[in-house]
């Protein structure tokens, strides 16, 4: 399958688009160098193009399996693994006291984009893996990070996450999942854990579950949950394995994609497990994995619609159907070039915002500014609604490219469609994160989104000289949205909620075309005749999304189950 890893499309982003030096001119990040950051993505897209882009068919062909309790992963699945672990890749943003490298979010998230439109199944584990890393270096107590994080940051082990249970999906409160103190500083955790992405496999010497369960004094709901690390195996306390604790593989899940990332049932009856974090203060902590995971599965996302589209664009450019001008391919009828330059619009669109929003990440870390910590948790549900949003439209668009022959299995195009389309749904569905916006980020009466819609205001203004054409319409987007934002936060959560999922897509066609307009500044001609196909086509979209915003919920509420019914 073609694909080649869009280093130039970081390294203009970086230099021109999201003002990267802002995060390099920060004390905590001033190692990461422009000499650094040009090795380290050159080096990762070597290890996309030439390591992990080989293994994408063999994970969806040849899926993981279980065989006698043990997880047998794709063919090479373990080369690519080991690759990544000693490129160093997992611990690019981990703390340098354990082996990580400590370099800004913003980097990982470039590689992690480029992993995902390689080889999606195994980009899930290390993702995985850095999420509880973070976790870890935030929440665990020393004696549990000196054991856990130089294994994870080396690759020795690896991490995952354990919520959802067959009664407690979204509802995560409802887990029933029971943790007793074995009076040794120890909990026996026992309880059935389902949807666990990458919770076993054939190539690392431990995996360790951070694992939700509630204490026998906890209270019903999310403030009784607590968290526990519970390795596959219990390491002694110099690092070394000891015994098999008492958990086990069930099943794996039968799934639409992603064949090559093994996805479990998981049992765990009275494993030793140890508390990470205060007690009653699982969510808190699990929050923070899920946070690093919900900007990384926004990159799966886009990574994977950059996959797609490339393939796409490959198919178009040799295909040779109808009667078309130039070449003869089908590149050249106007529909196929519409449908190529929506896909390649959009990806940049998604992940401007994506990289942004971890920009905002590390000018947190580096500078404790609540602005910047604002600005990042504003992102955040935007990055892996629209991230991901974009990837299942730009893989069915690129399905669509290949006509009859995308239907087809062997062409590889509706593999990125049946991969990516869980990315919706995991990590909070789409709607959870739209909720999200506009309910507990709209906490500060729109503060954060405001002070963001000045900043594209203010570049708007500032580039109606230069184009026109194009700033004007991004100016007047943007002041509809504070328009519709300020009737947003006078509203009910109930009526906020109905026209979430609009309000959100609509903010992020605004973020695109700001991010469009700053690329056609500073670019080339090509990223301006890009950005008009966004800002002429794509854009007026917000006007209808922000209609349905201000509508609220009557007229949802007002439909009862006996219309849906009928």
């Amino acid at each position: 399958m073609p694909y080649a890893a869009p280093a130039s499309e970081f390294r203009f982003l970086l230099d021109h688009v999201v003002n990267f030096d802002q995060v390099t001119g920060t004390d905590t990040f001033g190692d990461a160098t422009p000499d650094m950051r040009d090795a380290i993505l050159t080096e990762a897209a070597k290890l996309c193009d030439e390591v992990l882009a080989p293994l994408q068919r063999n994970g969806d062909e040849h899926p993981a399996r279980l065989e006698n309790g043990i997880v047998r992963t794709s063919p090479g699945f373990a080369e690519g693994f080991k690759a990544i672990a000693d490129g160093g890749w997992i611990g690019m943003s981990a703390d340098p006291v354990y082996g990580g490298m400590g370099l800004p979010f913003t980097l990982t998230t470039a590689v992690n984009d480029m992993m995902s439109g390689a080889c999606l199944s195994l980009q899930l584990n290390p993702l995985m893996c850095q999420g509880q890393i973070e976790a870890l270096e935030h929440h665990a107590s020393d004696a549990i990070k000196d054991l856990y994080l130089p294994k994870l940051i080396s690759g020795q082990w690896c991490g995952t996450m354990n919520l959802t249970e067959p009664q407690a999906g979204s509802d995560v409160g409802a887990l029933r999942s029971k943790a007793t103190p074995n009076g040794d500083g120890s909990y026996a955790i026992t309880g059935q854990k389902i949807y666990i992405s990458w919770a076993d496999n054939d190539f690392t010497e431990n995996v360790c579950h951070l694992v939700l369960a509630r204490l026998p004094d906890g209270v019903e709901g999310t403030k009784g949950i607590s968290l526990f690390m519970v390795p596959k195996i219990i390491p002694n306390e110099d690092g070394t394995l000891g015994e098999r604790n008492s958990l086990r593989v069930v099943s794996l899940e039968h799934k639409m994609g992603l064949h090559g990332s093994p996805t479990a049932v998981m049992e765990y009856d009275g494993a030793r497990g140890w508390l990470v974090g205060p007690e009653h203060g699982g969510m808190a902590a699990m929050f923070t994995m899920m946070n690093n995971a919900r900007v990384g599965v926004g990159t799966q996302g886009i990574g994977t619609a950059e996959a797609a589209y490339q393939h796409a664009l490959a198919y178009a450019m040799e295909r040779k159907q109808g009667r078309a001008g130039g070449s003869g391919t089908i590149v050249e009828h106007a529909d196929v070039r519409r449908m190529l330059a929506t896909m390649k619009a959009e990806v940049f669109a998604a992940r401007s915002i994506a990289i942004s929003n971890a920009i905002a990440i590390d000018m947190s870390t580096a500078t404790g500014d609540a602005a910047w910590k604002a600005r990042a948790a504003l992102l955040t549900p935007i990055s892996k609604a629209f991230g991901t949003d974009v990837g299942v439209e730009t893989a069915a668009t690129g399905i669509q490219v290949h006509g009859g022959m995308g239907f087809i299995e062997e062409t590889g195009a509706a593999q990125f469609a049946r991969d990516v389309r869980v990315t919706t749904i995991y990590e909070g569905t789409n709607g959870i994160q739209a909720m999200d916006l506009v309910a507990r980020k709209m906490m500060d009466n729109g503060e954060a989104a405001f002070a963001l819609m000045d900043e594209i205001e203010a570049a708007a203004e500032a580039a109606k000289e230069k184009c026109p054409d194009l700033a004007e319409p991004v100016w007047h987007a943007c002041e509809t949205l504070r328009e519709a934002t300020e009737w947003l936060v006078a509203q009910e959560l109930t009526d906020r909620f109905a026209g979430a999922v609009p309000y959100l897509r609509a903010f992020a066609r605004v973020l695109g075309g700001y991010y469009h307009l700053l690329a056609a500044l500073h670019g080339d001609d090509s990223r301006e005749r890009l950005a008009t196909v966004y800002i002429k086509r794509m854009l007026p979209e917000y006007t209808t999304l922000l209609a349905q915003v201000r509508e609220g919920a009557s007229d949802l509420m007002a439909i009862s189950t006996d219309d849906l019914v009928a």
